[in-house]
């Protein structure tokens, strides 16, 4: 799947039980400026998301980047039968400094919402203390093996980066109380994958 667009912020998922991923490609995002961060991570995917992926994986490298066009040429040159993905961040909802990295919550919505909608979602995670970066997002697919079914909200997706040292199950609580505080605003956000923080490699 190609990208005409380039210069975008956003993450990339590689799986870590990929040979060439896991023993290649982090050496080489250590020494590119195109990659600002790389976390090796654990993915727990819903079971809404579960049939679109059934290819998935356990551990993934997590790497933020800079240039959408640079990444999507090195993802598709792995061959890998595991689901690997790209989050384009295309709005910011907000941003807060933060210390650490530990928990990304990935969420999909099933409607495209309206401007006021979006802004009440935004004040509603701004509150959530712990909540370092709110993102709209576009995510791409990648997989050697073919898919039964094809996610149809890959353009309403919503990307929320924790910070802290808390576990995976506290972390867990803590985004299902922040989607339950944007429900009564009227966003419905649907799990797609939580991404908990095992180390930062670079």
């Amino acid at each position: 799947m190609a990208c005409t667009a380039s210069f975008v912020h956003g993450y990339v998922c590689v799986p870590h039980e990929t040979p060439t991923a896991s023993n290649l490609l982090p050496d080489t995002w250590k020494q590119s400026f195109n990659i600002s961060d790389i976390y090796f991570v654990t993915a727990t995917f819903s079971s809404e998301s579960i049939p679109y992926f059934p290819n998935k994986a356990y551990h993934y490298i997590l790497a933020s980047f800079d240039d959408l066009g640079s990444i999507t040429q090195e993802i598709s040159k792995i061959n890998s039968d595991k689901s690997m993905f790209i989050f384009n961040l295309k709005e910011s909802l907000f941003e807060r400094a933060a210390n650490k990295l530990n928990y990304v919550s990935m969420y999909f919505t099933r409607y495209k919402h309206n401007k006021t909608e979006i802004s009440d979602f935004a004040d509603v995670l701004a509150k959530r203390d712990r909540v370092k970066k709110a993102s709209l997002a576009h995510m791409q697919f990648f997989s050697t093996e073919p898919t039964k079914f094809a996610f149809p909200y890959s353009e309403n997706i919503i990307v929320l980066e924790l910070e802290g040292d808390k576990t995976h199950q506290s972390d867990l609580k803590y985004c299902d109380k922040t989607r339950r505080d944007a429900a009564r605003k009227g966003i419905s956000l649907n799990n797609l994958v939580s991404l908990s923080v095992l180390e930062k490699l670079k």
